[in-house]
């Protein structure tokens, strides 16, 4: 495999893209979804952080540039079919998601309602 083979083992989408799932070390909370580009992964190993590919604004994104809430890397898998990536961080305060909360994942599907139930902060 040559230098850059490696990223050849990544099934990236029509995008570039490849879908990256971020999960707290610790707690195995699962944080937050994004999106990285061959780029994007590449500045997340020389920097040891994550760097995410800005769907909406069209450029690199390092989680946590505006709010201080950077994400370590401790560690990036990649799943058997080689379609997502898997980051174990450490979230600075523990705060993932851009509403403030712990992770994005804060709304629980209630199927005796049929609706989403907000278990955010905010919401209880």
């Amino acid at each position: 495999m040559q230098a850059d083979g490696w990223l050849d083992a990544i099934s990236w989408n029509e995008q570039s893209l490849v879908p990256v799932i971020a999960q707290e070390v610790g707690s195995k909370d699962v944080l937050m979804m994004a999106w990285m580009n061959r780029d994007a992964l590449l500045e997340t190993l020389r920097l040891g952080e994550a760097i995410y590919w800005s769907r909406s604004r069209q450029k690199l994104w390092h989680k946590g540039e505006e709010s201080g809430h950077t994400q370590k890397v401790r560690e990036i898998r990649l799943d058997c079919d080689g379609d997502t990536i898997l980051l174990l961080v450490e979230q600075k305060d523990g705060i993932a998601c851009h509403t403030g909360e712990h992770s994005c994942f804060f709304l629980n599907w209630d199927s005796a309602k049929s609706a989403w139930v907000d278990e955010s902060k905010a919401g209880k």
